[in-house]
This record gives C-alpha cells, structure tokens and sequence, in this order.
C-alpha cells in the first residue's frame, strides 16, 4: 500500500472526529447558553421564579401579618410603642421618614400593618401605613432603615351605568352603590349646563365611565368618557376629547360644556337665600335688598372661584366678615363674603383661576349661619347671575374635528345601549 493511500483512513478519521466535537460544542451551547453541561435536551426551570406579591409589593406567605387602625389621638409614638419600640427607636424612625412623610399627619381611621419573620426570629420586617386607599408608607426594617412611598397596583376597568333621579343625583347614584366619586365628575362636567340646586324628579342620566380597583375593591373613578343628561326636557351630551394640548369635553357639535364661569361657588349645597330687592333681614328684622345668593354649606367648605381674574380685595369687614372680590374683566365682578378664612395665597393682585379654592365657608361678619353670600357685577351693577346665560369657552378647533366625530359616534353608541330601569309602579 502506498504512502497516499495510507493516510486517507487517518485523515478521514480526524475530520470525523473535528465534525462531532464542533456539533457537541452547538448542543451544548443551545441547551445551556454557555458552554459545559450535558448534550442531551432536557426541560429547565426558568431563571426567574415569579413571586406572589401583595398590594404594597411584599411577597406573600412570608410574613405574619398584624394590623391595626388609628385611634383618635394616637401618634407613631404610640403606634411603635405597641410594636416594642422604645423612644430613641420611634424617634430615628420618625427622622427617616419626615422626608418621604410627616409622620404627625396619620390621621384616625387609617389602616396600618405589621409583618413578621417566620423564620424564628419573629423580627419586626415590615411596617405600612395606608395614607388613601391608593397610596401608603412602607417602612423597611430589614437591614437598615429604608422608607418607601408608593401607591397600590391599580387597574381600570370601564362601567357604564343610568338612573331615574326621584330626590337628587347624589342619593340616585348612593342607591344604586356606586362611588361617590361619580357624582363630582358628572358634577364638575355638567356645572355649566345642568342647575343642580334644580333637579326635578324624572331628570335622568347615562354615563360611561372608568373605575379604579385595587384587586377587587373599588377605589375611585378616574374619569368619565361620556355622558347624557335630560334635565328638566332638554337634553345634554358631553364627550371627553383629549389631543395635544386640547382636553376638555364637547357637546356633539364640539361645542365647549364649559363656560366662561360657574353656576354656583361651591358644589352640592343648597341656597339659603336668593337675590331679591326686599328680604326680610335673619338679624336686622327689617326688609331690605339682598342683592346676592347665599349657598349654605357645612363649615369650612371650599369656595371656588367661578371664573379666571384678578383679586381685588382679600379683606374683612364687619358685614361681610372674611371676604374675597375678583375683576374677571372690565365687564364682570364677584365677591364671596363670610369666610371662614382665606385660602394660602390669596391677596389682592394674585391671579386664579376658574375653580381655584380662595376661600373656606364660615360665618364671620353678620351672618346666622355657615354660608358663602356670593354677588356678581355686570358693568358695575349687581345682578342675579341665575338668570344669565353665560357663552362657552373655546369650541374645539376645525382640525381635531374628524377625530373628535369618530371618537363621539363610538360613545354614542355605547351610550344608547344603556337602558333606563323604570322604577315598579306602586
């Protein structure tokens, strides 16, 4: 046998030997990512096991949970001191979390949660404090000190609901066990359109909305995308449109639902007092004009402003106690009198704007109750504003109206499909 035939079984050898070392070296590599390990293809764990967490992003069955509510009068202090802290422990504590939040503002009712070791040791590990019921504290004592503020996983989840109105929105709404929240967004909504001190039994109403759950709890309402309203035989519709810098919501035309001011400076109160050119005086006993509108309300009830304008007065007098005067602009003036007391930075000069908080209901000045007295001029003279038909604010611009009709004609629809229960005949 020749020299050359000799070699060819060797050759063919090596090169078969080099052919599987190289598919060992891929199997290997795509079985485990790296190099090493066995050839053969077998099931792996993941890498990363998913942990079961809770609400404040603790893992669960881990610890041993304890709670707890805050009692009237009660402080960290007295908290920790039921925990086993001593005071240098609650003071460092309280240092740690006064730039996260002030501990002297726990309030009464709040829930509170202690969790537990269980691993023999029984070491306090956790500490939460529930600032709403989206937002919390959480306080870990693990290794070292380590304060935390953060709000619960939420998620939204749309509703749709209707209702028949025999007393007032709000008990429509109580009675069919939806959150209050709702009222105050249909409420702010329809503020310029519908005159809540004037519902009538019969009004009624659709709405889509949006609502907030923390597992499957209902926390709030996070906005409403449309609504209907019949109040008194005439029909109103409101669609929520947002885009670039526009948000706001439109009638089917795109017209604006908001309007230059506000019917009323406060939100669900009663009036107490229409303007008239003789009222029978509460203190005096005589007949005199009372050329306002007194909306009475619990104390300390915010005061809103019913437009954008100017302060002009931020004073106290002794009729009108506590009182605030605003120039919208070389046409129209209000004033809200009997505050309580002013809002943080409200004097004259400041600008606000149209539902700003200036001021607190109170009964300062001549006054036999908590109420805001509330006076509006036009052109110098005041007038019964209940009786003026304010314009609307901007409508919406020509170019976002093809996307504003798509967007309206989806809700419409939706908004049809809900039908009104009539209540059983007695």
């Amino acid at each position: 046998m020749s020299l050359k035939s000799d070699l060819k079984f060797p050759v063919f050898l090596v090169a078969s030997l080099l052919i599987l070392l190289v598919a060992s070296v891929v199997l290997r590599r795509d079985n485990h990512g790296e190099y090493g390990g066995q050839a053969e293809i077998t099931l792996q764990e993941p890498r990363d096991t998913v942990i079961d967490k809770d609400v404040f992003g603790i893992p669960r069955d881990v610890y041993r949970i304890e709670n707890g509510v805050v009692e009237a009068r009660q402080t960290l202090s007295h908290i920790f001191s039921r925990l086993g802290f001593n005071q240098a422990d609650t003071d460092r504590v309280a240092r740690e979390m006064k730039d996260v939040f002030n501990p002297r503002r726990i309030r009464r009712g709040n829930n509170y949660y202690a969790y537990y070791a269980m691993d023999g040791s029984a070491a306090l590990s956790f500490f939460i404090y529930e600032i709403s019921d989206l937002e919390f504290v959480r306080i870990d004592f693990r290794d070292s000190i380590r304060v935390l503020r953060s709000q619960k996983q939420v998620s939204v989840i749309p509703g749709a609901t209707s209702g028949i109105i025999s007393s007032s929105l709000w008990n429509t709404l109580m009675d069919n066990d939806l959150h209050p929240e709702l009222v105050m967004h249909m409420s702010r909504i329809l503020a310029w359109s519908v005159d809540f001190y004037r519902i009538y039994p019969g009004d009624r109403f659709k709405v889509l909305y949006s609502e907030q759950y923390v597992g499957d709890r209902p926390v709030g309402v996070s906005h409403v995308d449309a609504v209907y309203f019949l109040h008194r035989g005439r029909e109103i519709e409101g669609y929520r449109f947002e885009a670039d810098t526009i948000k706001g919501y439109f009638d089917p035309d795109g017209n604006n639902l908001r309007k230059v001011f506000l019917r009323a400076p406060l939100e669900f109160v009663r009036i107490s007092s229409r303007y008239s050119h003789s009222r029978l005086h509460p203190v005096h006993g005589d007949r005199r004009p009372h050329l306002g509108t007194d909306y009475a309300a619990p104390h300390g009830t915010p005061i809103l402003a019913v437009g954008d304008g100017e302060v002009t007065r931020a004073s106290y007098t002794r009729g009108n106690g506590n009182y605030v005067r605003i120039r919208h602009n070389s046409v129209y003036e209000t004033q809200y009198l009997h505050m309580s007391r002013f809002a943080s930075g409200i004097r004259p000069g400041v600008s606000v704007s149209q539902g700003d908080v200036i001021g607190y209901v109170g009964s300062t000045g001549i006054a036999t109750g908590p109420h805001v007295c509330f006076r509006f001029w036009k052109n110098g003279r005041q007038v019964d504003h209940l009786r003026l038909e304010f314009p609307s604010g901007d409508p919406l611009p020509e170019e976002y109206m093809d996307a504003f009709v798509r967007r309206k004609e989806l809700l419409k629809s939706k908004l049809d499909n809900i039908v009104f229960e009539e209540e059983p005949a007695i």
